[in-house]
């Protein structure tokens, strides 16, 4: 907790970015490997903050103890969500399987929740149908995130014949949260494939769905505020981008502004994208810290942040979408006691 702030991390990834699990051969990974650089290295801080330093290494393959010691030994975090990635673009093993995602959940099962993900052009739609009983009977999915863009096989969030299945097969297992990558593109994927529209009419087909778009579907910002502000059961997750707050505050503060005024810190969720930019507490000490400008409030009519948005956006909405009793936790933690060596990140 950071005080009295329940902090439930909506999205981090025990990712495998290790030289062994990157193809290599194909010329698309270079450019994916250059766009990460480019954007991991603008956010590092200084060496002496010893979270996410200029010796981070973050193309490696990550363990289950190194993301217990970043999400809850270095960081105030007190539940986190270990989502899947089931992208095999550039990757023998995709870049975050669904085995190393499990063993994190099943290491910390009173932390950690898992989100699983499949893809029914890799997997075909019946075997993608198959995986899903597999992952939530077996492996205890409380969720799933889909990533329709690809280099050469992508496919729409709308398609009836293909996408649909697996939100029927989804909601016939009893998962209800739905995550989607929007936005974003990997290396050299086609960007308008990651547009969000394509989830409007799903979210109108099944009401009884609840759509989470992450990274705020950038550059296609307008839109996925648009659809937010609009659709009931449409929630935006915030994965990665309140990290950019160190290098781009203005940019953070006014993206903030307009989603506190348009579309409500009650269908916001923080999330870090740990391990791929180390331990989350400094950009949390950030968030906590984070203001709306007067010029921005008087200029845009946008509402200063309070306290009950910080508390609904660090864990709050992300504890009601998944049934969580927040006082209940916080007491079943307290008697776990905390994580050895815990640091508050000055909070």
């Amino acid at each position: 907790m950071i005080g009295d702030m329940f902090v439930f991390d909506c999205v981090c990834h025990v990712y495998d970015f290790s030289p062994a699990n990157q193809r290599r051969e194909l010329r698309e990974m270079e450019p994916m490997l250059y766009g990460w650089r480019v954007a991991m290295d603008s956010m590092k801080y200084e060496p002496q903050m010893g979270q996410f330093a200029g010796d981070f290494d973050w193309e490696t393959k990550f363990t289950t103890e190194q993301m217990y010691e970043m999400e809850f030994v270095q960081s105030p975090v007190d539940m986190a969500m270990a989502c899947a990635v089931p992208v095999w673009d550039w990757f023998q093993d995709s870049f975050s399987s669904i085995e190393a995602q499990h063993a994190f959940a099943s290491a910390y099962p009173e932390r950690v929740l898992l989100s699983g993900g499949v893809d029914p052009i890799h997997h075909g739609l019946h075997g993608a149908k198959v995986e899903m009983i597999r992952q939530k009977e077996e492996l205890g999915a409380r969720s799933f995130k889909f990533y329709n863009g690809h280099i050469d096989k992508s496919w729409r969030c709308d398609d009836r014949e293909l996408a649909y299945p697996l939100y029927e097969q989804a909601l016939n297992l009893g998962v209800d949260v739905l995550q989607f990558h929007k936005g974003l593109p990997f290396g050299m994927w086609d960007v308008d494939v990651l547009r969000p529209v394509d989830l409007q009419r799903p979210a109108r087909d099944f009401p009884d769905a609840k759509f989470v778009i992450h990274h705020l579907a950038l550059p296609y910002f307008d839109e996925v505020v648009s659809i937010a502000s609009r659709f009931p059961n449409v929630y935006l997750a915030l994965s990665g981008v309140l990290s950019f707050y160190k290098v781009a505050p203005r940019r953070v503060q006014e993206q903030l502004g307009r989603l506190l005024m348009e579309v409500g810190s009650d269908k916001l969720m923080w999330g870090s994208e740990a391990a791929m930019t180390g331990a989350p507490a400094p950009f949390l000490e950030d968030f906590v810290n984070l203001e709306i400008p007067d010029d921005l409030r008087q200029g845009y009519g946008y509402p200063q942040i309070t306290r009950s948005d910080k508390e609904k956006i660090l864990g709050l909405t992300m504890a009601r979408l998944f049934d969580v009793d927040v006082e209940a936790k916080k007491a079943e933690l307290r008697a776990l006691g905390e994580p050895a060596s815990r640091v508050s990140g000055g909070i």
